[in-house]
């Protein structure tokens, strides 16, 4: 623990270049018992620096001679960061607070440089970006000429850029509890911005909420956080009341309580993870919207339950994926080896086919990813649909007024539809 937002973010960043650790976990442990504002601090300056590192070392290796030690680079790029993202930090703290870094993190012989490299850096401010989109937007190379492949050199462009914007923070009402209005109303007496969501009528875009489940109408179960996409994948599988419902890789929770609020609290939902913590997560969560419908599951989806055979009107599968559609959110996703990613779309298809096999005849069987890459969607839808006969394709219509076409098969992209990258494919089976 450390009351320092600097050294909480410089310690999370040194977490995550020796341990491999996510920022999210890495900034949990970093930042316990810290006073919420110092917290908030710390969070902004470790997700800045891993939004841009290559940027930072770009800049950094403009100004600085010779190799540098580790966490000399990691003290130089918190110190970068906030002399060019941030203008609430006066440059005096940020450089005075480096120095005094290196000497009690690395050694009191570098602090000198580090002065040095900063002084230089704030005569030059501010800094000239570079052309190069993927340095630019700090996206390694691999995953910059994966994204151009994808989409060409302007949308990759586009897309990259996207990946660095802050995302808006959509709340679906639970209309078991209350309507829209009464929820912004309280949002609004609680002091936090709310409006209505440009094309889901049960959704909230806010701002300015601090800690969103220290708010009244959070812990009275009126709402839940879940991005637009993530929303109309549920909306595309058409559930009603008293159907039986199966989602088979239901953390963090957010798709099967837009199941259960669809559902209006009837019927069957089977919620399924491989994590017991993360079931518990569901549960809590299920319990605070007040949604008894819901249950879950310890299961891995690519393993077969034989009482489910043919019994299910709608199954979810948001598989496991790359991840790439939510840089936005976890900007250190990026950096993981694309080489990881490359058995994903065996493990999709193999997830999908035993999915499949619990669905109904007239069935839905609904499949999703927070990714961008065709490998992992329509490669493996098509697959699926080559070797499943008894399924089809079928046409999903989006809100008029979202901007995006209707189809069977459709990829949202943050810089084209404001939402996480996603893909949303709805499968139906033949009568």
């Amino acid at each position: 623990m450390t009351n320092s937002a600097r050294d909480a973010a410089l310690l999370a960043l040194t977490d995550c270049r020796r341990r491999g650790a996510w920022a999210d976990g890495a900034l949990k442990e970093r930042l316990s018992g810290m006073d919420r504002r110092e917290a908030a601090l710390a969070s902004r300056l470790c997700y800045g620096v891993l939004q841009n590192r290559i940027l930072l070392d770009c800049w950094i290796d403009t100004f600085a001679r010779g190799k540098l030690q580790p966490v000399v680079r990691d003290i130089l790029r918190l110190a970068v960061y906030q002399l060019e993202f941030t203008d609430k930090i006066p440059a005096s703290a940020a450089v005075n607070e480096a120095v005094e870094q290196t000497k009690r993190f690395a050694n009191p012989s570098a602090a000198r440089l580090v002065n040095g490299v900063l002084r230089s850096m704030l005569r030059a401010h501010p800094l000239t970006l570079p052309q190069h989109a993927a340095t630019r937007y700090s996206h390694p190379q691999a995953l910059a000429a994966l994204f151009v492949k994808e989409f060409g050199q302007e949308k990759a462009a586009r897309l990259m850029q996207s990946d660095n914007e802050t995302p808006d923070t959509v709340l679906q009402v639970n209309t078991l509890r209350a309507d829209k209005a009464r929820v912004r109303a309280a949002l609004l007496d609680a002091g936090a911005q709310a409006e209505p969501h440009p094309f889901l009528s049960d959704c909230l875009i806010v701002g300015g909420t601090g800690s969103l489940e220290q708010l009244p109408a959070f812990r009275e179960g009126l709402f839940y956080v879940q991005d637009a996409a993530a929303n109309l994948a549920v909306r595309a599988a058409g559930l009603k009341p008293e159907m039986r419902v199966l989602d088979c890789c239901a953390a963090p929770g957010g798709k099967s309580f837009a199941a259960a609020i669809m559902m209006q609290n009837r019927g069957e939902l089977i919620s399924c993870d491989i994590h017991p913590h993360k079931l518990k997560l569901i549960e809590n969560g299920a319990a605070r919207l007040g949604l008894s419908v819901l249950q879950t599951r310890l299961q891995n989806a690519a393993e077969p339950v034989p009482e489910w055979r043919g019994t299910m009107d709608a199954v979810l599968a948001d598989v496991p994926c790359s991840g790439l559609g939510v840089i936005r959110k976890k900007p250190d996703i990026r950096y993981k080896p694309l080489a990881e990613t490359e058995r994903l779309p065996a493990l999709q298809g193999a997830i999908l086919a035993q999915q499949a096999e619990y669905v109904k005849r007239g069935g839905v069987l609904l499949y999703s990813t927070c990714t961008v890459l065709h490998r992992e969607n329509e490669a493996v839808a098509e697959a699926f649909l080559r070797t499943h006969p008894d399924f089809t394709a079928e046409t999903v219509e989006f809100p008029a007024d979202s901007g995006i076409p209707s189809g069977a098969m459709t990829t949202l992209l943050p810089c084209d539809h404001g939402t996480d990258g996603f893909f949303i494919c709805k499968f139906r089976r033949k009568p």
